[in-house]
């Protein structure tokens, strides 16, 4: 029992020292959190992404998200993973570098049963095995709620920038907006600020927003918490129908688009400035 101690407490530091390794050529890493389901956190991730290649940055996405890996498709990525030597080689996409549990899966039916443990292992794998090479930006997708997985990343990423945190405009999400933000706190994680999605529908006939899920919660738990509100983006429907055939809103010519573009310009001030 005493050597698989050994054994196991080597191969974490080993892991350990290739996580220090893959993460010191990346400049910036920003986890992306939700504290619930059903908010958009994928599509923010993929067109803050798709935003920041548009800038000339060099950006990889880790979709975190293992039982519910929705990025690829966003991005319109697909494909396996090659692996070269002891190293996994990313998915690229218009020039954004991915990895996510999808590409391994046989198809996008396919569920991952998996418990807590071995969903913390496959991050850290991501973590310690894909080579992103050097990178300005690398944006980690996590699945919503405040669990195993949600720590793993925390924990195991030095020197990360911070969370940005995704939540909807009413009321009743700011319960589960505000145990994201605890546990940042807790765990000395800087907030760089709150996204507010599906704030108002761009009705397609008259161009006119109209407040479905109401508008301004975002905002207002910002203000009370001290912390930056970043923006809103609305419900578009033309944004929707291009990013379900994998080109993110941020590509299209609309509102939700330029909400994101505008979005992207705070994050890179706030993170390369601070």
């Amino acid at each position: 029992m005493e050597c698989d101690r050994k054994d196991a407490k080597k191969l974490l530091e080993q892991q350990n020292a290739k996580i220090r390794e893959r993460m010191s050529k990346i400049k910036h890493k920003i986890a992306i959190l939700s504290g619930k389901g059903g908010v958009g956190k994928s599509t923010v991730t993929a067109n803050l992404a798709v935003g920041l290649s548009l800038l000339n940055k060099k950006v990889g996405v880790l979709d975190g998200d293992i039982h519910g890996p929705n990025i690829p498709k966003i991005l319109g990525a697909n494909g396996e993973p090659m692996v070269a030597g002891d190293a996994i080689l990313p998915i690229e996409v218009s020039g954004i570098k991915t990895i996510s549990i999808s590409y391994l899966l046989p198809d996008e039916a396919t569920p991952v049963i998996w418990r807590g443990p071995r969903v913390s292992g496959a991050i850290r794998q991501f973590l310690a095995d894909v080579a992103w090479g050097e990178l300005d930006y690398l944006l980690i997708d996590t699945p919503p709620g405040t669990g195993d997985v949600q720590l793993t990343i925390m924990q195991s990423i030095p020197n990360i920038d911070g969370a940005i945190i995704v939540t909807t405009p009413d009321e009743i999400s700011l319960l589960d907006v505000k145990k994201s933000i605890s546990m940042c706190k807790m765990l000395n994680i800087p907030i760089i600020g709150i996204i507010e999605n599906m704030s108002g529908f761009v009705c397609p006939y008259c161009n006119k927003e109209i407040d479905i899920f109401g508008k301004g919660a975002g905002e207002k738990i910002a203000k009370e918490l001290g912390l930056r509100f970043l923006g809103r983006i609305p419900l578009d429907a033309k944004a929707r129908e291009a990013q379900e055939k994998g080109k993110p809103m941020v590509l299209i010519d609309c509102r939700a688009g330029e909400a994101f573009k505008e979005i992207v310009n705070k994050i890179v001030e706030i993170v390369e400035n601070k």
